[in-house]
């Protein structure tokens, strides 16, 4: 099961950046790219404990839906969304968040397991692991520019 680890040192307070880390607009704008948008479940603003939200997205030409459920939660600190219906074997997601004498680090935990046994290991070998990776950087990238801006105001209110 691959295992992605990311960390991103960011200028903001904790608070702010937790909180655009649970900001469902904030993610459809990161994804842009792909087409991805909140179809059901908490659609805009913020999602907390317990909630779930569905995905649709293409990728690799393909329209996929995905649903998770944020299963733990400790804000500031961390909280955790899983897969529970989608393309994936499974998917678990935890962001982690330390705040600094500069502002916050933010650190990723994202394990997935594909499907069609050793086709999925192949796949996560040869490009599957890579694209989940630049994902995940994008989105942090555009937590960063946000938290570091003015522009969280537009977010968080």
């Amino acid at each position: 099961m691959p295992v992605i680890e990311l960390t991103t040192d960011i200028a903001a307070p904790i608070e702010r950046v937790f909180d655009l880390s649970c900001c469902i607009d904030l993610h459809t704008r990161s994804t842009a790219h792909t087409g991805e948008q909140a179809i059901a479940g908490v659609t805009t603003g913020l999602i907390g404990p317990g909630q779930e939200v569905t995905w649709r997205a293409r990728h690799f030409g393909i329209w996929q839906t995905l649903t998770s459920r944020i299963t733990a939660w400790e804000r500031p600190a961390h909280f955790a969304d899983v897969m529970v219906r989608g393309a994936f074997r499974s998917m678990e997601h935890h962001h982690y968040f330390e705040a600094t004498s500069t502002g916050t680090t933010m650190r990723d935990v994202f394990a997935f397991e594909s499907p069609l046994g050793w086709l999925g290991h192949l796949a996560n070998t040869l490009f599957l692991t890579r694209y989940m990776r630049n994902l995940l950087f994008q989105r942090n990238a555009m937590i960063q520019l946000v938290a570091e801006s003015d522009e969280w105001r537009q977010y968080l209110r």
